[in-house]
């Protein structure tokens, strides 16, 4: 390897800001001819060091590696985030990155902070620059009426249902990725086939249970894509607590079993309710149908 382009932190959600990081990432290692690279973490840092802290993460790993590479970065690391490794400070962590990745350029959001104790700060690496012949870009907040885009007000977005400023501070919708696993098959005894997802990372971060309109993508990669109706949570009209992820997809009438998907949550149209017969099931899940198709074809 000639040398590195890197930047690193825990990027969860890929949001707009990141992208910003990213896209001077590429822009300095085509100008160099050097490799870009892009360092993460997994566990989230807080589930190390103060776990009661720790957020409910908007990409799982698999999902933020898709969308690293989206953006055109040539190499994903995921590195395993210890006790270990929380304990190096900032020059032993800066020290480690020019070893292992042949850093050259270290590109840092505004904000960002390494090594134990956060203590990394951009004034701190700049310094260790200069002692280690490495050269650091700073890239600025990327705002939304004034506001800087962060992971956390997405989170709290995304937690009250509130999907359209997520998406906008995204870049894209939120979406989730998971595989088809086998359900009850009570959804083709009453005219609407469903597929049902399995149980997603008990880290992944959720919106609030409901009746969602969304789009959902077959297969890995850019697969087929289609509109649908999401059931979010318990079935309490089956007496069933559990919360599941149980989806119709309009238009379709395959088996995909074990298959790999992407959901986007698009709209809320209702809470979860309990109804009183089969008969006024079926009714509601035909409104909820016909609501759904209207907001996808929005």
């Amino acid at each position: 390897m000639s040398g590195a382009v890197l930047t690193l932190g825990t990027f969860d959600g890929m949001h707009r800001g990141h992208q910003a990081v990213l896209a001077e990432v590429m822009r300095r290692a085509r100008a160099g001819r050097l490799t870009s690279v892009l360092v993460t973490f997994d566990p989230h840092p807080l589930e190390v060091v103060n776990p009661a802290a720790a957020p409910k993460l908007l990409t799982l790993p698999a999902e933020k590696e898709d969308l690293v590479s989206a953006q055109g970065i040539e190499r994903f690391v995921l590195m395993p985030f210890t006790p270990v490794v929380a304990q190096l400070d900032a020059e032993a962590f800066v020290r480690r990155l020019c070893d292992e990745y042949a850093m050259r350029e270290l590109v840092m959001g505004y904000d960002h902070g390494f090594g134990r104790g956060r203590a990394g700060d951009v004034e701190l690496v700049q310094r260790l620059a200069r002692t280690q012949d490495f050269a650091v870009a700073v890239v600025d907040a990327v705002r939304d009426n004034g506001q800087p885009i962060s992971s956390t007000v997405i989170r709290t977005a995304i937690a009250h249902g509130d999907l359209d400023s997520a998406a906008r501070w995204l870049g894209r919708p939120y979406s989730i990725q998971g595989h088809v696993g086998r359900g009850a098959g009570r959804g083709r005894t009453i005219g609407i086939p469903t597929i049902n997802l399995e149980p997603p990372d008990a880290r992944k971060l959720l919106p609030p249970d409901g009746v969602y309109a969304v789009r959902v993508t077959l297969g890995a990669g850019s697969g087929e894509q289609y509109g649908g109706m999401m059931n979010q949570g318990p079935r309490p009209t089956f007496g069933e607590q559990t919360r599941t992820l149980e989806i119709h997809l309009f238009d379709f009438d395959g088996e995909v079993y074990g298959e790999p998907v992407n959901v986007e949550w698009v709209r809320r149209l209702r809470a979860v309710q309990a109804f009183p017969s089969r008969d006024a099931l079926v009714a509601q899940l035909e409104r909820d149908r016909q609501a759904a198709r209207a907001t996808l074809n929005r």
